[in-house]
């Protein structure tokens, strides 16, 4: 038996997928912000919390979420197109804070917000879930995307190899 013959379960094939994908899915901003790319500060910070968050969901038994800096993120880009309301305003500076303390950096006191009523945790829930399962969407599209272009070339491949060889005429 070689290694390539053996197939993981779907749950270890969701567990690999996930792994994966927290290191390579897309960062989701807002529609017409997706050339935008974040500083390499916040990218570090995303790739850091993704796999925090994907090690705690496979240990719990859940499936990950959206993390605080995806949020901030994702809510940076959105006021770029609309002013946000005072609630999304204290959801994003509470994301932006659990991004710099993940990073190890001082926040200024005035800009501090450490907690989140239950209203507003509630909230920040939906979005971290609208997040995970609007990357796994653009995972897939991807795969789907590639899959096809690969059979693709397969199928001219094989059209290739089937097709006559025919003799060019000269008039």
């Amino acid at each position: 038996m070689t290694l390539s013959s053996v197939r993981p379960s779907p749950e270890g094939e969701r567990l690999i997928a996930n792994l994966v994908g927290s290191l390579t899915d897309s960062i989701i901003c807002w529609p017409g912000y997706e050339y935008d790319k974040p500083l390499d500060f916040m990218r570090e910070a995303i790739n850091i919390a993704r796999l925090l968050d994907n090690m705690a969901a496979n240990k719990e038994g859940r499936d990950p979420l959206g993390t605080d800096p995806e949020c901030a993120w994702y809510l940076s880009t959105a006021s770029l197109a609309q002013v946000p309301t005072e609630q999304w305003t204290r959801i994003y500076m509470y994301c932006f804070n659990q991004t710099m303390k993940l990073l190890n950096r001082d926040i200024p006191t005035d800009l501090r917000q450490d907690t989140l009523n239950d209203y507003d945790m509630g909230y920040l829930k939906s979005l971290k879930i609208w997040i995970y399962e609007t990357r796994v969407k653009h995972r897939k599209e991807k795969e789907r995307a590639a899959r096809g272009e690969a059979r693709k070339i397969e199928i001219e491949e094989v059209k290739a190899e089937k097709a006559p060889i025919l003799q060019p005429s000269m008039f």
